[in-house]
């Protein structure tokens, strides 16, 4: 088994009064390993966003530790490590056309954290790193002069995935980085996704709500509901053998490509049921775990 890069335990982020909290995300915890990539799957408002937002320090959270190499990334850090953190986790964000200032070249938006990290002061060294990671992503060099507006939806989105790869990172999160795009482009951008992690052993987690694009890239997918995850496995058994109702729900409302099967095929409505009894997480498989009391845990996997 590969090493554990990223460790969420417990995690909380509850928004609003403490009297009337918005449980956005409500006692989470999983585990990320070097070189693979766990998506992070289920309707908007899951809460799957935030837990993103949250490991990558954009919201203080509520209770909970989030450990990055050993390391508790929201305990008491100096100036120093934090800046190391940020160079090793990067996040690319879904939407292409408000993530890129329009001020700015392509250039310039992907040099942005060498100014902060004091990198390639050299001129020349800088025009060059620039040009390699514009090519990495599959633009030419001399995009390198061109506005954010003079570039299409699926080109911008290139010049995100390279500037998060600017620094180096070993970790990245991609908060739905294909939604905004054509279904055209989208297959474009997360080949080129798959492509760059094999050369640079590059670790995602994977956020979106579409299954079938979710079970292509994943190697591990972790399903979302209500600020819980409810169900966490391989890519395979949690297609081929979801165990939670509200797995099943998701997955029979992903649209085939076959008309005819389509027609013929049935949704699979979700009920929410609140138990009476302690809810916890249970080893139903080997590597397969799925939230719910022990009374529904027996019910489902009949």
């Amino acid at each position: 088994m590969a090493n554990k890069l990223l460790e969420v335990k417990n995690l909380k982020q509850y928004f609003g009064s403490s009297n009337n909290p918005i449980k956005a995300v409500d006692g989470i915890s999983f585990d990320v390993y070097e070189g693979e990539t766990l998506g992070l799957v289920g309707e908007s408002g899951c809460g799957k966003s935030t837990t993103g937002r949250s490991i990558i320090r954009l919201y203080d959270i509520t209770d909970g530790e989030i450990l990055f190499k050993g390391q508790n990334i929201h305990a008491g850090k100096s100036r120093k490590e934090l800046k190391q953190f940020n160079r090793e986790m990067q996040m690319i964000f879904q939407d292409p056309y408000a993530s890129l200032n329009p001020r700015m070249t392509a250039g310039e938006i992907i040099a942005e954290g060498f100014d902060i990290h004091g990198l390639y002061k050299n001129k020349q060294e800088r025009r060059e790193r620039i040009g390699e990671l514009l090519e990495a992503v599959g633009l030419n060099r001399e995009h390198a002069n061109r506005y954010a507006h003079e570039f299409s939806g699926g080109q911008r989105q290139r010049i995100g995935i390279a500037r998060a790869l600017s620094l180096d990172p070993s970790f990245i999160i991609a908060d739905e980085p294909i939604s905004a795009l054509d279904v055209s482009i989208q297959a474009q951008v997360v080949n080129l996704l798959k492509k760059l992690q094999k050369e640079r052993n590059l670790t995602y987690l994977f956020i979106a709500h579409d299954l079938s694009m979710v079970k292509y890239i994943s190697d591990r997918i972790a399903v979302m509901y209500r600020g819980k995850i409810v169900e966490l496995g391989t890519s395979d058994e949690i297609y081929n053998h979801p165990i939670h109702p509200y797995t099943k729900s998701l997955l029979s409302a992903v649209p085939l490509p076959d008309p005819l099967t389509e027609r013929k095929r049935q949704r699979i409505p979700y009920v929410h049921e609140d138990a009476t009894e302690q809810m916890k997480v249970y080893e139903v498989l080997p590597n397969h775990f799925v939230y719910g009391s022990e009374s529904q845990i027996k019910k489902w996997t009949k």
